[in-house]
């Protein structure tokens, strides 16, 4: 039997000695996403109007991504939080492959979107994943992403890959977290019998406002009825402060309000594309 002294000692290592600290939570950057109101800044060829790209001294050139994100029918993956995709960028050198999982901030809670992530083990110790908050006009998610690239040879301009070549590619780079989410090699299986959802060509121009880059993507996505196409406008900026993001965001609204140029909606560009294709 152990002596009183080795019992003691125990007892003290079982339930007295410093507990273990659970790692801190990510840290995000911030994406300020509003909507524009299409009819105000689009012209009748669907382009930015001149008057919206000297506001913002955008350039008359626009850089061209072409984006497919894969799914089962049952969006099975889109329905776990996650969303696979491939995007290709004009001038890139390869596919862009990225596995974000989104949490839904309820009540301006960032930090508690933020703990819950952590608990499903995305925390200040994962170096892999990139941590950002989406910032809508009301709406914010926070989005943990996972980027990956896979080559583009025998491909031309911004093509994508059909669904078996899609497939493969997502299958091939697919991390660890996406994949064993569920069960063991369920993001892999769940690929597997997956199918395209898109492909849709976006727009992007490039200026500046109030001191910070800011983007301006024209998205042409299938209208709900099937019938034609609806055209998002997104103006956007990053930065790493929340304080900025709050503050900015609050000032391009009424920037864009004033110029008669705001859609008081949020973007729901991903939400869109799984709904309509």
């Amino acid at each position: 039997m152990l002596s009183h002294r080795l019992l003691a000692t125990a007892f003290f290592a079982l339930c007295c000695s410093p507990a273990v600290k659970a790692a801190s939570n990510m840290v995000p950057d911030y994406e300020v996403k509003l909507l524009m109101n299409p009819t105000a800044v689009l012209g009748s060829d669907n382009k930015l109007k001149a008057t919206v790209l000297s506001t913002f001294a955008m350039p008359t050139s626009v850089t061209k991504m072409n984006v497919q994100f894969l799914d089962t029918d049952a969006k099975d993956i889109y329905n776990a939080g996650w969303s696979p995709r491939i995007r290709k960028m004009e001038g890139g050198d390869d596919f862009e492959l990225t596995y974000k999982k989104r949490y839904t901030v309820t009540n301006d809670d960032i930090d508690g979107a933020l703990t819950t992530a952590n608990g499903e083990g995305f925390d200040s110790t994962t170096t892999t994943y990139d941590a950002q908050i989406e910032w809508g006009y009301q709406k914010k998610t926070l989005s943990i992403s996972r980027d990956k690239t896979s080559s583009d040879s025998g491909y031309s301009g911004t093509d994508l890959p059909a669904k078996s070549a899609a497939q493969n590619m997502l299958i091939d780079e697919a991390p660890d977290k996406f994949n064993n989410w569920v069960s063991p090699n369920w993001g892999t299986s769940t690929l597997a019998a997956s199918r395209i959802f898109g492909p849709v060509l976006a727009k992007r121009s490039i200026g500046t406002w109030s001191g910070l880059q800011l983007y301006i993507e024209v998205w042409p996505i299938k209208n709900a009825a099937g019938t034609g196409t609806e055209y998002i406008v997104e103006a956007s900026f990053k930065t790493d402060s929340r304080t900025t993001a709050s503050s900015k965001h609050d000032e391009l609204v009424t920037f864009l309000t004033g110029k008669g140029w705001f859609l008081a909606q949020d973007s729901l560009k991903t939400q869109l594309i799984m709904d309509r294709y």
